[in-house]
């Protein structure tokens, strides 16, 4: 009995499905590789080269170069692509964390984006995503940017892709007053909370990272940037480690839960049980002070292991606060 050809076999309704995807998908970007398609779909290349001569076939002036990929003819106009309900449900939570995870420049036109997606919606997907918008709602805990600064992402979005330097007043932490600074913007990442900036800074001479929320002004540039960058994966890598301190503590077990969320931000690596306590690892690799004044908050319920130097600058914290409480005398209330 010969093989079968599953692309012969592939002619089924999941087959129209993917080829409507592979039309949104080709809409959605410039250059869309064969492989990329095949990968998406758990399909062969062959079966990829059949859906888009069915494209072709239906009318869709789709152009291809070999060893980059497939396009569709700049200013082709289609019809209104048609979302399923989970996908409609899915804008909802999109629209919410854009709402308080971006700027008011970028969130407004979202916003706005949004309101041409809903307006090729059915009916019942509106009411849904209408039901869903008064029953979802998004606290973040920080103020991710200046509320003076609104369209700080936009500006330095903009600087990204026409690489055009940005000028910023920038609050940095151990500055006791803002510094304007030349910066070339090279990425945004969103970390423990924040939006940061990767950026070359002319000021230091250095590549730099920003928090967004210390920007207290900005402006566009027209000038170029003088330098040619990485690309933002490169500046992100962990530092070598020979710059981390590998800082070991103990905690009695039913008070972790008091600092689970926040040791992330403290190079926390690992945890094992140690009978009714629990030993931590972390690989800290900023200055030790400000992970001592973190730890100093359950210090009555922990000890540090190691280092030696972390365990004598914590007795010494200890001791200077005993020093403050005992010179400080208290208030007697008058009766």
């Amino acid at each position: 009995m010969p093989a079968i050809n599953n692309d012969i076999l592939d002619e089924s309704p999941k087959k129209f499905d993917r080829v409507i995807a592979i039309l949104t998908q080709l809409q959605s970007k410039r250059i869309v590789k064969a492989q990329d398609l095949a990968d998406r779909f758990g399909v062969s290349l062959r079966t990829i080269y059949r859906d888009i001569k069915t494209l072709e076939a239906s009318g869709v002036p789709v152009s291809s170069e070999a060893g980059v990929g497939y396009s569709i003819v700049e200013g082709y106009k289609l019809p209104p692509v048609m979302f399923t309900k989970d996908e409609a449900v899915s804008f909802v939570a999109a629209e919410k964390l854009m709402q308080h995870f971006t700027d008011k420049s970028i969130g407004t036109a979202f916003q706005a984006a949004m309101f041409k997606v809903k307006s090729v919606l059915r009916w019942a997907e509106k009411d849904w995503m209408d039901m869903l918008d008064e029953r979802i709602l998004v606290q973040p805990k920080n103020l991710l940017f200046n509320k003076d600064v609104p369209n700080a992402l936009e500006i330095l979005m903009h600087g990204i892709v026409n690489k055009k330097q940005v000028q910023i007043l920038y609050h940095s932490f151990d500055a006791d007053e803002p510094v304007n600074r030349s910066i070339e913007p090279i990425g945004l990442y969103h970390e423990k909370e924040y939006w940061y900036l990767v950026a070359y800074c002319h000021l230091r001479k250095d590549h730099r990272n920003f928090r967004a929320d210390r920007i207290i002004k900005i402006a566009r540039l027209e000038s170029d940037f003088i330098l040619q960058h990485k690309e933002l994966s490169f500046y992100l890598q962990r530092p070598e480690r020979n710059n981390y301190v590998t800082i070991k503590i103990q905690i009695e077990s039913a008070y972790v839960k008091y600092i689970k969320q926040s040791r992330i931000l403290y190079g926390f690596v690992s945890e094992k049980k140690v009978g009714d306590k629990t030993e931590m690892t972390f690989e800290y690799a900023e200055d030790p002070e400000y992970f001592i004044r973190w730890f100093i908050v359950l210090a009555d319920k922990s000890d540090i292991l190691e280092p030696e130097s972390v365990r004598n600058r914590l007795s010494a914290l200890v001791s200077e606060i005993n020093n403050r409480l005992q010179q400080t005398a208290p208030i007697k209330s008058k009766s």
